[in-house]
Parts: structure tokens; sequence; C-alpha cells
């Protein structure tokens, strides 16, 4: 929790003394996004030396295997698919296919969208990348358990859902509180 100390003389009691703000909600270390923000990074920082071996960045990974399991998709999709911002998204398209690691084409239907797809290149990346990945989530599992790993992924993707059905309320107070 944070501290504040309060006024005082240097080297008084008073100095020493601290005072703790209460605010009306949960502890910040309690919040969800927070919690679920650590947990990310504590992943994150087994697979990111990983990742930097092979020239990669999380933001390049991520579109990467999003692209080695279909075989093409929308650029706005894949934004979707890949938890990105459309400018940085088409940012990493760009250097993505300056390395000849993705193709981007015209979609037929309708010339002002782009369609991306993985390349052959990218492909043996990805099987370059995989071992140590794989190699991670063998440790990870056998750190966490492989039930408990289940049960988190589970209850992840039940948040997501119960999260999405609340979507309702942030737009309903929004309307009643402008």
């Amino acid at each position: 929790m944070a501290r504040k100390k309060s006024p005082g003389t240097a080297g008084s009691k008073a100095a020493s003394a601290t005072v703790v703000r209460r605010v009306p909600m949960r502890e910040f270390s309690r919040s969800l996004p927070m919690s679920l923000l650590r947990a990310r990074e504590a992943v994150m920082r087994h697979f990111r030396p990983s990742l930097r071996n092979h020239g990669l960045t999380e933001q390049q990974w991520r579109i990467l295997r999003a692209l080695a399991s279909i075989d093409a998709i929308e650029v706005t999709e894949l934004a979707q698919v890949a938890f990105l911002l459309g400018p940085s998204l088409s940012r990493i398209v760009r250097d993505l296919e300056a390395r000849h690691l993705i193709e981007r084409r015209v979609a037929k239907a309708d010339l002002r969208r782009g369609v991306v797809s993985i390349s052959a290149k990218g492909l043996k990346l990805i099987e370059a990348v995989a071992p140590s990945s794989e190699a991670i989530y063998d440790a990870i599992t056998r750190r966490y358990g492989a039930r408990k790993l289940a049960e988190l992924q589970d209850m992840l993707a039940r948040s997501r859902l119960v999260c999405r059905s609340c979507e309702w309320l942030a737009t309903s107070s929004k309307r009643k509180f402008a």
C-alpha cells in the first residue's frame, strides 16, 4: 500500500510517521487488471530471451503465431486476434513483410482491405522457435502442474466470457453518469 510521509521536521518522530491513504476501492495490488499484468509479466519473462535470440518482439511473435494457425486473415481481424492497435499492427506487418516472414495482398472482395498470411520463411522461423517455446511451457507445466494449468486456462476463458457479458454495465454506467 502506498504510504506518504507526514509533514514534520527532519529527524523527528513525526517525520518518520506515515499516513496511509484510504480510497473507496480495493487495494491496488489486488485489482484484477494488475494481477493479470503481473502474471503475464511473470510468464513472458521466460519467453522474451528466446524471442530476442530469434530477432522477434512479443508482438511480432503473436502475429506469426496467429498466422501460423490459419491460411490468411484480414488485417483488421488480425489486430483483434493478436490484441494490437491498428497503427502498431501496420508497422509490425510492414516490418514482417520486409523480412519476408509474412505475405500481404489485397482482398479480392474489397480492394480497400488487406489480407496477410505467413510465408514459408515465417513458418521456418516458427519451427525454429518452437522447441525453446515448448521447453518453456514444459518447465512451467512441471512447476505449476498440468491440472492447475488447464484449470487456469479454463478460468481465464470463462473470465473473458463473463467480462464480455458485463460490457453492458460499462456502457449503461457511461449513459447514466454522462
